[in-house]
């Protein structure tokens, strides 16, 4: 008891970087404490911190419509920072001016008008394996830009820690767990996305050699201000 009082005193410190860091909900907070004294689990968190860290050093804030960078301005993927960002009043459309993809994260939402874009969610914002969709959106319907939008806190980063999360749940709604577990590990290297802000850049990259003529900007949803922040490219 003693012992174990000991440790979660010695990650008190841990804890609070932790919350100011990554702002996780006090559940989040209980079960860190929980495990606290494991030493893989204190090096995991602190590799949170330091991804975290090292994903806003790669952003820049849009507050203001000359913060948008230029190849961006007077464009359909402006437009999209100015409604979501800047509360540009809405425009009246009858036409998709642009392509969105994001992940299918209930905590994100971007205000934008009525027939403005095309959206395609999945998760992590992978859209390799919804390019039909994507072509179909810009051989039929027309647009040449695309916003992909990736976001902090992403479900499909390292996901194999949330693998008996995930087959549990399955159990739960009615899976042989041979089975969950066979599926768990069948798909989550193909949705594994490893650091959120590389992978939305290596996917912009894929996506601007698959559709030249197209404009893709690599953009960030943060959940905690609910704001769209762009990714460095260099």
């Amino acid at each position: 008891m003693h012992q174990m009082a000991a440790a979660n005193s010695n990650a008190s410190p841990l804890l609070n970087e932790i919350q100011n860091y990554l702002r996780v909900t006090r559940d989040d907070i209980r079960v860190v404490s929980q495990r606290s004294a494991d030493g893989l689990t204190r090096t995991l968190l602190v590799m949170q911190i330091l991804s975290e860290e090292h994903t806003m050093n790669r952003l820049g804030a849009m507050d203001a419509a000359d913060a948008i960078p230029a190849p961006y301005r007077d464009t359909p993927i402006g437009r999209l920072i100015e409604y979501h960002n800047l509360e540009r009043p809405p425009d009246v459309y009858t036409q998709a001016q642009l392509l969105i993809g994001m992940c299918m994260d209930h905590r994100k939402h971007l205000r934008i008008p009525d027939n403005f874009a095309y959206i395609l969610r999945a998760g992590g914002a992978n859209l390799r394996y919804s390019e039909f969709k994507v072509s179909y959106a810009i051989a039929v319907g027309g647009v040449r830009a695309i916003a992909l939008i990736g976001h902090n806190h992403c479900g499909m980063v390292n996901l194999i820690a949330r693998q008996e999360q995930f087959v549990q749940g399955l159990v739960d709604a009615g899976w042989e767990r041979e089975w969950a577990e066979q599926h768990f590990q069948h798909f989550a290297p193909m949705f594994e996305i490893g650091n959120e802000v590389d992978f939305v850049l290596s996917e912009t990259k894929r996506l601007r050699l698959r559709y030249p003529k197209s404009i893709v900007a690599p953009l960030l949803y943060r959940i905690e201000d609910n704001r769209l922040y762009w990714i460095r490219e260099t």
